[in-house]
């Protein structure tokens, strides 16, 4: 229960809502370069027909849309292949694809809050391997139902009956059920710049994939619902059914990174909603603690720790230490350390702990970010600020010092 309203108060918190419009919006775009690349991979392995035939028992199958997105896809690759320049066309298709995969990635660092992306070779690799699984999966889908229709036809002395065509309608369904789940599962395990348990992908893989499912299965009548705005939009009826569809692919996405989310740190997850509200006073505090730990295991020569473990030994929001932990690392006081089997960052001083003084954090904190850029200010704020810094130098104790007298 917790697990849900967390979710619940995830999805206005982040507004979640808000990300699955801009990804819709980024996927209108790349959603013909995708299908190109995805048609192409099939294409090597002979089965584009395949793909096809896929699309039109999808949810976009009631409409007159997929012939028309079939044709973009063949003109695409065509020019791809015939770009005015060597390459050029099949640049821009894999840049397409690129920008789309990581506006993704983005978005799930976002509800994971974490803030560096992967490099360029790994993100590359691994959208590649995504292109690569889809129309894997696509073909094994297709091979299995041959397989099944053919043990049950023989099963069955060679004459499909009722319950022939039953069994093989009930094994099929759960064939697609079984790889939506596998490919939700795979989105939330792998996407985010973070290591992911396994438990908390599956639970939102399983879901949400199955939510996906029933909508495709209750297409009939959305279509019939959606139709109706064939009155209005006429021939361009199928634009806001092909929109609508996106939209809600999307969202259940999000909804599924952020449940997975949820699930991973739900014991640390409870004060997710003060953080708004949090006092710098209260987060500096913080903020010296979590680096006091960190100097205090390598001085004693431990090995260092993940934003997890620093966030689970004192009952802390993950969020917020991986926050302050970015601070730190973007002011120069810690360093982090990657370890590309496990997934995990680890974190340790950047500097001797001995220059490390709780006056050095506090004025890298106040300096982190850009001053001095407004131009054109007037003498007596450039001498107030001048006055100021003498003073910060000078006194240890501020609450003796007058702001009149600055």
């Amino acid at each position: 229960m917790r697990t849900i309203l967390l979710v619940i108060r995830g999805f206005g918190d982040k507004r979640l809502g808000d990300k699955a419009k801009s990804l819709t919006y980024s996927l209108i775009f790349t959603i013909i370069p995708i299908l190109a690349m995805v048609l192409a991979v099939a294409k090597g392995f002979g089965v584009q027909d395949i793909i096809e035939r896929q699309l039109n028992a999808s949810f976009l199958g009631g409409t007159n849309i997929v012939p028309v997105i079939m044709e973009m896809v063949e003109r695409y690759l065509d020019t791809a292949q015939g770009g005015v320049f060597i390459g050029v066309g099949i640049l821009i298709l894999l840049w397409a694809v690129y920008s789309f995969f990581s506006s993704v990635e983005s978005a799930f660092n976002q509800i994971w809050n974490v803030q560096k992306s992967r490099s360029l070779v790994h993100q590359a690799l691994a959208y590649i391997a995504i292109l690569f699984l889809i129309p894997i999966l696509i073909i094994v889908s297709s091979g299995v139902s041959i397989a099944l229709h053919a043990v049950l036809a023989d099963f069955h002395t060679g004459e499909p009956g009722p319950m022939h065509e039953a069994l093989h309608s009930g094994g099929l369904r759960l064939l697609q059920f079984a790889i939506c789940w596998l490919l939700f599962t795979l989105m939330y395990a792998a996407i985010p710049n973070t290591k992911v348990k396994f438990l908390s992908a599956l639970i939102p893989g399983v879901l949400m994939g199955t939510i996906f499912q029933l909508l495709q299965m209750l297409s009939v009548y959305i279509i019939v619902f959606l139709s109706r705005t064939s009155i209005v939009y006429g021939a361009f009826a199928s634009v806001p059914i092909l929109l609508t569809w996106l939209q809600w692919t999307c969202l259940l996405i999000m909804l599924g990174a952020e449940m997975s989310f949820a699930i991973q740190n739900n014991e640390n997850f409870e004060y997710e909603h003060d953080l708004e509200k949090m006092s710098r006073r209260y987060k500096d505090y913080i903020t010296l603690y979590l680096l006091s730990v960190i100097i205090r295991r390598f001085e004693h020569e431990q090995p260092p720790l993940t934003a997890h473990e620093l966030a689970t030994g004192d009952h802390l929001p993950l969020r917020l230490v991986n926050q302050l932990l970015s601070r730190l690392v973007e002011t120069g006081l810690i360093s982090e350390l990657y370890n590309e089997q496990d997934q995990e960052r680890r974190y340790q001083p950047a500097l001797d702990t001995h220059l490390i003084t709780v006056g050095m954090v506090t004025d890298r904190i106040d300096a982190q970010g850009t001053e001095d850029f407004l131009s054109g200010t007037g003498k007596s704020m450039r001498d107030f600020q001048k006055r100021l810094f003498e003073i910060k130098k000078t006194h240890t104790q501020l609450n003796s010092v007058y702001v009149n007298q600055i």
